[in-house]
């Protein structure tokens, strides 16, 4: 129980490790529930962006529900070149990176943006999926980018 404690309280200290640009807002039904759209630059691979889309619960459907803490797991994610690439250091491990993080409950799940860079097929791969410090998700999403040309291998 101590480590679950201890594992919480660095979730909360842990920082969103890029901020996310909201570009967009859906009202999906009469009780204020919405669809968020939001622009994330990759920090360390310039001239791709990922826009995330995720369900944000109002008020009243946190009343009526009764679950007043936490969003749903649900995400999608789509990244395209938006500039020219130049892949800077990135984690070449076959997790890879956290390129995103944010919270969708107090404590316990956050929504998560992962970048893992397949060097066979000169793609990197983008994976949005909700991580829960109790239980896992199977909820996510995935993007890929293709390098093209000598311009934007990464740097060894």
């Amino acid at each position: 129980m101590t480590r679950m404690i201890l594992a919480a309280l660095a979730c909360l200290a842990t920082p969103q490790l890029l901020p996310a640009k909201e570009v967009g807002r859906i009202g999906v039904d009469w009780v204020g529930n919405d669809i968020i759209v939001e622009a994330i630059h990759d920090p360390k691979v310039a001239g791709v962006t990922c826009h995330i889309t995720y369900f944000e619960r109002s008020l009243i459907d946190r009343l009526s529900q009764g679950n007043w803490f936490e969003d749903p797991s649900n995400a999608s994610i789509a990244c395209r070149q938006t500039g020219p690439i130049i892949v800077g250091d990135i984690d070449r491990g076959r997790s890879g990176e956290d390129v995103f993080r944010e919270r969708r409950s107090i404590v316990l799940k956050t929504l998560r943006i992962r970048r893992i860079f397949d060097a066979e097929n000169q793609t990197l791969i983008y994976v949005a999926h909700a991580r829960e410090l109790t239980e896992g998700s199977a909820k996510m999403a995935v993007s890929t980018v293709p390098l093209f040309g000598d311009a934007t291998q990464p740097t060894e």
